[in-house]
Formats: structure tokens, sequence, C-alpha cells
């Protein structure tokens, strides 16, 4: 059943259908209106290119989501406007700790749709995790 909600002047509707499995760390739709926006997948680079909390996922997620709220902040918007995230990990054993840095990020605000990939590894041998994302911006009219 469809929930619409109104926050900040934006409209949003959370779809979590019955027979699905729900969970309470994403929903399965979570639609806002706007431009669609397709960043690069957020991983836990410093501004110089170094990796930071390599072998240590706590750190590598905590620097990633610092990422996700710059970018966020550089297209005017918030971590409400997220309305997918794909999680890229070398260790599905992150989750917990990853789980642990969504709800801390998403606090307060619908939880967007959600995939987790195990992978082989990622662009540099020391990253843990990437985040890729699917943020929606609203219009100005």
């Amino acid at each position: 059943m469809p929930i619409s909600i109104s926050t900040a002047g934006k409209t949003m509707t959370v779809i979590n259908p019955r027979g699905l499995k729900q969970q309470s760390y994403y929903n399965h739709v979570k639609i806002r209106p706007g431009t669609p926006v397709f960043p690069t997948g957020q991983v836990s680079w410093d501004e110089n290119g170094a990796v930071v909390g390599a072998g240590d996922i706590d750190a590598q997620v905590a620097q990633t989501y610092r990422n996700i709220g710059l970018l966020l902040a550089g297209l005017g918007a918030t971590p409400d406007d997220i309305v997918k995230t794909v999680t890229y990990v070398t260790d599905p054993g992150f989750a917990p700790a990853i789980h642990r840095g969504r709800l801390a990020f998403f606090d307060g605000v619908e939880l967007p749709a959600s995939t987790f990939i195990h992978v082989a590894g990622l662009a540099d041998a020391d990253l843990l995790l990437e985040i890729d994302l699917v943020v929606m911006i609203a219009d100005k009219r």
C-alpha cells in the first residue's frame, strides 16, 4: 500500500507491497518527483584521492557517507532526495557495519530502495565498499 509523505514542500511516495520481504533498512520503492541525477559511485577516498580507513570497514563506511553528504550539498539535495542505492562490497560480512552507517546517515528520513552486491574487487585494492546513488533533484519553477 503506497504511503504519501510531504516534507519541506516535497512530496514522496513510499511503497512496500504486501508479500515482499519487509526490512528496517530500506523501502522497496521511493518515488520523488523531479529530475533524476546519477552521480559517480562514492568510496572512501579523501579529497586527495587517498583511501580513508584501509582495512577498516567502519572508517570506510563513515568516509563514504561523508562523501555522499558533500555530493548532496553540491547538488542542493539532502539524504531524503536519494531514491535508490546500490552498495558494492568486497565481503558480504560487512553488511552489519554498512547497515549501521546507512541508518545513521538516513536518520529521520524515509530510506531509499537498495541493492547489495558482493564483488571481487573495486577500483583500488584497499577499497572495501562503493555506493552508487540515484538522486531526485526538485524541479525549480
